[in-house]
């Protein structure tokens, strides 16, 4: 690939003019450095000069084209390897220009390890290591659900390796015929390899050929007297077919199929996402676009996701969609980087009518659902504006910045500080951080919230990161106190802290808000939506500290406990834990176990089982 940007002394006529009819990708950039569009190009001359025309397709293009001072091209050695950069760049650069979906988490899969016993389990990351995996889900329910029917039907293990390797009894799971406890030999390997290709056929959509297979193998039984297998059978036979009737969605074949619908509504779009595996219709996802436009088509839209989340999404052979792609040659270029060549429909019959039918329905709930939370966050965050005499224009709104302090630890042990997000109207999970805090006496909140606040607004003072319009402390006049002694010290605006004190009794409701500026407490009133608003950013804060405290203190007190054991050093305890994947391990070991480890004795072993329990 190579780069072609435009010189200081730019002359556009001559730069188009030294463009090559080749393929790559362009970048509009204005005169911040910003990049304002990121599009690719089977031919880069004809396409880039096209923005220079006198009529261009929309007022948004030439408003976006008339803030252009500086280009940059890169070719590529063809169109396909163009579309993966260009989407490469959309999602790091995020221009705003562009329609962009939310880059989100990996999607979820079910996953049989590598065992001789396999392991069925929930799983996201890279799908190329050891087992067997099948997805992608829409969701981490879809799994889960799924999990649950292979464990009802062909009582497959769930349990992590270091339970299953030191179990001495079947668990709760055989009991009530959720497994059929291969930890300890109640079945063999052989057999328990053949649940397990019965649940992969299933899986694949060939349940009828299973529930044939389980009908001759009870008649078998039945035939040769063995009739605890038979019932066993029988059993199983009944609980497949429960599953089958229970199925919401009809099966068509063992087709994987897409089905994506996009609506419009309220000046949103929302774009849903139907999976069907093997037959077996998995659920849905919707998306919701931003940077969309008035001029934005529907088509524009379904382009833009497909090309984004097929890039380095596991495409389907046939996708069904409520609408044409405006670029036809999109799913061969995608064909050329993931090696799929996918069939698209737009005008589908039979169930996958009924399919397209039902995922435009889910689409227009979604977005009748987002569309109302989203003017009730609005309203929220116009009522906190307003308490709090700030801007309230749609802008300002969208850009507040609110991050809401709190601290937590139990009887000063695991101390920790959590910082929550809230912006663009939303709490923002992505930008939360945690604050391990060391070196003050336990339990004094104060220099705790020193620490925290020094760590983090030291990095505004330095240049090194942004300020929020809102810094919310969870406590009263003592907490801000701190709050604006460190803020002085650091040259920073106080105007910007809020404390929320409790009111009477801790009763919710009466909290007032307190300022670090002088100004005179507010108290917004039970039934204030400014009021809801900071209460659920400090209920957040308080949340998210907790459960940080509760794991750093459990992680702790484990280790510990492994310490106040004699004979059990920093380096046997780092073997015991590596061996045995953790404190809970080490607790279900036997003293056969414990005594493998070398360096530790009969007696040593004895020590640590008995005194783990």
């Amino acid at each position: 690939m190579n780069a072609i940007n435009m010189p200081d002394d730019f002359n556009l006529k001559s730069f188009l003019l030294d463009l090559p009819h080749l393929p790559g990708v362009y970048r509009h950039i204005d005169e911040k450095g910003e990049v304002l569009y990121v599009g690719k190009a089977r031919d880069l001359k004809k396409r880039v000069s096209s923005y220079f025309q006198k009529n261009l397709s929309s007022p948004r293009i030439s408003h976006m084209v008339s803030r252009v001072v500086r280009l940059e091209v890169t070719v590529t050695r063809s169109e396909a390897e163009a579309l993966l950069l260009e989407n490469n760049l959309i999602k790091r650069l995020k221009p705003r220009y562009n329609i962009l979906f939310r880059d989100d988490k990996s999607y979820p899969y079910l996953m049989f390890s590598d065992h001789a016993f396999p392991r069925i389990a929930y799983y996201r990351g890279n799908t190329s290591g050891k087992g067997r995996f099948f997805g992608p889900y829409p969701n981490a329910w879809a799994v889960r659900e799924t999990i649950q029917i292979l464990q009802r039907v062909f009582r497959l293990r769930t349990c992590e390796d270091s339970v299953f390797a030191n179990r001495s009894r079947p668990c709760l799971l055989y009991q009530i015929g959720r497994c059929s406890a291969p930890c300890v030999n109640l079945i063999s390997q052989e057999d328990y390899q053949a649940d397990v290709q019965r649940a992969i056929k299933f899986l694949e959509g060939q349940a009828d050929d299973v529930l044939q297979d389980i009908g001759q193998r009870m008649q078998q039984a039945s035939e040769t007297l063995d009739f605890e297998l038979a019932a066993v059978l029988r059993d199983q036979m009944r609980a497949l077919s429960k599953v089958l009737q229970q199925q919401s969605m009809e099966k068509i074949g063992n087709d994987d199929v897409d089905i994506i619908a996009v609506l419009a509504m309220g000046g949103r779009v929302c774009v849903n996402l139907a999976m069907v595996r093997g037959g077996r219709h998995l659920g849905d996802k919707p998306f919701f676009p931003s940077n969309t436009h008035a001029d934005s088509s529907l088509e524009d839209v379904l382009a833009a996701f497909i090309a984004q989340h097929y890039v380095d999404s596991a495409m389907p052979p046939v996708l069904v969609c409520s609408h044409r792609l405006t670029d036809p040659d999109l799913l061969s270029l995608l064909a050329e980087q993931t090696g799929v060549k996918a069939r698209l429909l737009i005008k589908p019959q039979g169930v996958r009518k009924t399919w397209l039918e039902q995922a435009q329905r889910n689409a227009e709930m979604a977005l009748t659902r987002m569309l109302g939370e989203s003017t009730a966050r609005v309203a929220r965050t116009q009522a906190l504006a307003t308490s709090l005499d700030m801007d309230t224009d749609e802008a300002a709104l969208d850009a507040m910045h609110v991050e809401c302090f709190d601290i937590s630890h139990t009887a000063g042990e695991a101390t920790q500080a959590s910082c929550v997000v809230y912006r663009h109207n939303d709490m923002q999970p992505s930008l939360y951080r945690r604050y391990n805090i060391a070196g003050i006496t336990p339990g004094d909140d104060y220099a705790a919230m020193r620490q925290v606040l020094t760590r983090r607004f030291g990095r505004v003072a330095d240049g090194d990161a942004e300020m929020p319009s809102i810094v919310l402390i969870d406590g009263g006049k003592g907490q801000v106190e701190v709050a604006r002694q460190v803020f002085v010290e650091l040259g920073l605006d106080t105007h910007v802290l809020v404390g929320v004190a409790k009111g009477e009794g801790r009763r919710v409701g009466l909290e007032t808000l307190v300022f670090a500026d002088e100004r005179p407490a507010v108290a917004l009133g039970i039934e204030s939506a400014a009021l809801m608003l900071v209460a659920q950013i400090r209920d957040e804060a308080h949340r998210f500290a907790i459960t940080g405290m509760r794991a750093r203190r459990a992680k702790a007190r484990n280790v510990s406990r492994l310490e106040e054991i004699e004979g059990v050093g920093a380096r046997r305890r780092q073997k015991l834990l590596a061996r045995f994947g953790g404190f809970s391990g080490v607790v279900d070991a036997s003293i056969d176990d414990l005594r493998s480890i070398d360096g530790i004795s009969d007696e040593l072993a004895e020590r640590i089982y008995h005194a783990l329990r």
